[in-house]
């Protein structure tokens, strides 16, 4: 019995309605493609192992697909009893919630022999299985097109220290559409972002997660039948490693920027309490590492603060630079020109200036 497919269309259309207990979707490209980038949510359960991969598709090139085949079969001989008590183990967890055994959905990078294989594993051993078209090149192509879709954004803007990331999320608790890009980048996008984050995602997963972002808002939007503005905060293209895709930072450059127009010293005890939690050594490195554009003189007055654990002396000279920076790039000939609104407010306060901005924005 041939196994039932998913294309991709579908495949978006069951999640959207769909209770996430009833699928599972499994990965089985190599644990390197997966570590790489994959389909948000999913769970890994590699055919073949990097090394394994590595040998398959050698044969597959000097040789012919016959061959590799041949090569591949006892690899996926062996691990066939453990795949299956994985899925079970998976399926298991799902079971709480939902009276039927959820769907099994399988990829690989194409659609092809390695999900295939896995499917037909599962089907004989009596899983409910969907193998999805054109597989995880499929869904990147999916993701892609996300960033082509228009979209309606307000641009949440300010100088260091306004406390930007906390307002979006109080935006979100007031029922307001919002994107944390430095969030799904897991960096705060200057040369002290890095502080406290989890390591990086790589560009494509970022894009991925990104996109599923865009995609749900979208989605609850349609389900709510109200059209609603995105907030999103305003940013360089390049955070940390990765950079925003060109098609969505154009239209974050063409849409409305609210700028808020909070006091120095009220920015300056933001950092402090925020930043001044790390150690002095981490401190110092990221100050090193914008040397060159803060200059020689602050650089060391700023190192000399943090070595005598002043904290404020220090970042009040770094605050500075940033101010200079934020405003040289928002007046850079490079860059599309944002559409301005200041909006005042007395403190960095994220509850106080969301209701600020929700007054204040049509």
């Amino acid at each position: 019995m041939a196994i039932q497919k998913i294309s991709i269309t579908d495949f978006t259309q069951l999640r959207q309605t769909s209770s996430q207990d009833s699928y599972i979707i499994i990965d089985v490209r190599s644990p390197g493609e997966y570590e790489h980038a994959h389909i948000p949510g999913a769970y890994s359960l590699p055919l073949f192992s990097n090394e394994e991969r590595a040998i398959v598709g050698t044969t597959y090139k000097k040789k012919s697909r016959e061959e590799a085949i041949k090569v591949g079969i006892p690899f996926f001989a062996k691990k066939q009893i453990s795949m299956i008590e994985q899925v079970e183990n998976w399926l298991s967890e799902k079971k709480g919630s939902e009276k039927n055994s959820p769907t099994v959905i399988v990829h690989c990078w194409r659609g092809g022999m390695r999900s295939a294989a896995v499917a037909w594993l599962l089907d004989l051993y009596g899983c409910k299985v969907l193998q999805l078209v054109g597989g995880y090149k499929g869904y990147r192509n999916w993701v892609l097109e996300q960033f082509a879709i228009s979209y309606s954004f307000k641009v949440l803007g300010g100088y260091t220290g306004s406390g930007k990331t906390e307002i979006l999320h109080a935006l979100s608790m007031q029922q307001e559409a919002i994107v944390d890009l430095e969030g799904i980048a897991h960096h705060k996008g200057s040369a002290f972002g890095a502080l406290g984050q989890t390591a990086q995602p790589s560009q494509e997963h970022f894009e991925n997660e990104l996109a599923e972002v865009l995609w749900q808002l979208v989605q609850k939007q349609k389900v709510s039948n109200k059209s609603q503005s995105i907030w999103i905060e305003d940013e360089s293209q390049r955070i940390g490693t990765v950079i925003i895709p060109a098609e969505l930072f154009k239209q974050m450059r063409a849409s409305t920027c609210y700028f808020l127009e909070i006091p120095f010293e009220e920015r300056l005890n933001f950092i402090v309490e925020n930043y001044g939690k790390f150690d002095i050594k981490s401190l110092q490195e990221a100050t090193i590492r914008i040397q060159k554009r803060l200059g020689g003189l602050e650089t060391k007055n700023t190192l000399q603060f943090l070595e005598e654990k002043n904290i404020k002396g220090a970042f009040d000279i770094l605050l500075k630079y940033y101010d200079r920076w934020y405003a040289k790039f928002s007046q850079a000939t490079t860059q599309p020109k944002l559409s301005v609104e200041r909006v005042v407010c007395e403190k960095v306060d994220a509850s106080q200036n969301a209701a600020i901005l929700i007054r204040s924005t049509p």
